[in-house]
């Protein structure tokens, strides 16, 4: 897919009259039920019942949205927060000034950790099973959401990429770029949606929007990688023996995952973090070569089990 190069603009989401179902909302509801979809293929396959799949599901959403939110706290933003901390399981601003901002700020090193935690519990308490059983199945559904969810952030035109220059995939995220604040003040319109449209769309304008430079869509290389290792983990559990070498599934998922974070990491715009005191590599890179670490560790050390003891 050639975008040569762009101009992103989109709408919020689907307007009801009454209420917006913003995009980004929308991805993670199609992430998370195309994950229960995903696992209830293997739950029938496994010959579980339809009760407990209910409950992976609860577990997964919890942990997934609690950890996701807390690793971008403490991973990203940790000096703000630390004066703030009401902020951070609110979905308000009350700096600089009160403002409602919705439940934003997610960091997908967090997620993992919490969706592993959560498993955990959920193995021993519902399941009663090995906790990597869970975990070797699972992961399908996890790598699978996390296209959908990097999806959500294009739309919501963050987490973007470094400047392309002449790269034919260049995008201008005109909303993450040019702040409401300068949209409002160059256009005179205080609608900020028509003052975004406008700036667009009215040559008016075309200086401005020529100031706003070309990025790597981050995102969406995230997404196509992703695509790569749901169909990966798809093939090994359905088409091979390797869900029967306990660990093995979930050691790939880590290992393939992170080492597309890593490198994806290249050409995204820093997210702040420790990744200056540490220098050479961003935060998010730090963040995942443990886990690629682990993730071999895995597959390396996964044994073949017969049956599926508790």
């Amino acid at each position: 897919m050639i975008f040569s190069k762009i101009i992103w603009n989109p709408i919020e989401g689907i307007d009801l009259g009454f209420f917006i179902i913003r995009f980004y909302s929308l991805m993670f509801v199609v992430a998370f039920s195309l994950g229960w979809y995903l696992t209830k293929k293997i739950y029938i396959r496994e010959k579980l019942s339809m009760e407990k799949l209910d409950s992976v599901f609860i577990y997964a959403v919890i942990g997934t949205l609690l950890g996701a939110r807390l690793g971008h706290v403490f991973f990203y933003d940790w000096e703000y927060y630390r004066n703030n901390l009401l902020e951070i399981l609110l979905p308000i601003r009350f700096k600089p000034e009160f403002e409602f901002t919705g439940f934003t700020g997610l960091a997908s090193h967090g997620a993992a950790i919490a969706f592993v935690i959560a498993m955990y519990y959920y193995a021993k308490k519902v399941l009663h099973k090995h906790p990597l059983w869970i975990m070797d199945r699972v992961t399908i559904a996890a790598a699978t959401g996390g296209i959908f969810v990097r999806l959500g952030n294009f739309f919501n035109s963050e987490i973007v990429g470094k400047p392309s220059g002449d790269f034919s995939l260049g995008v201008k995220f005109i909303r993450s770029t040019l702040s409401k604040s300068k949209a409002v003040k160059e256009t005179g319109i205080k609608n900020i949606n028509e003052a975004y449209t406008a700036i667009t769309e009215n040559p008016k304008y075309s200086d401005l929007l020529e100031s706003v430079p070309y990025l790597h869509p981050a995102q969406l290389y995230e997404a196509f990688g992703y695509i790569f290792v749901s169909l990966i983990l798809w093939l090994l559990y359905w088409k091979t023996d390797k869900r029967l070498y306990r660990g093995f599934l979930f050691g790939t998922y880590l290992a393939l995952i992170f080492t597309v974070r890593f490198f994806v990491e290249y050409v995204k715009s820093s997210q702040g973090g420790f990744e200056n005191a540490l220098g050479i590599l961003s935060t998010g890179q730090w963040l995942s070569i443990p886990f690629v670490l682990v993730g071999l560790y895995f597959i390396v050390r996964a044994k073949k089990i017969n049956e599926n003891p508790k």
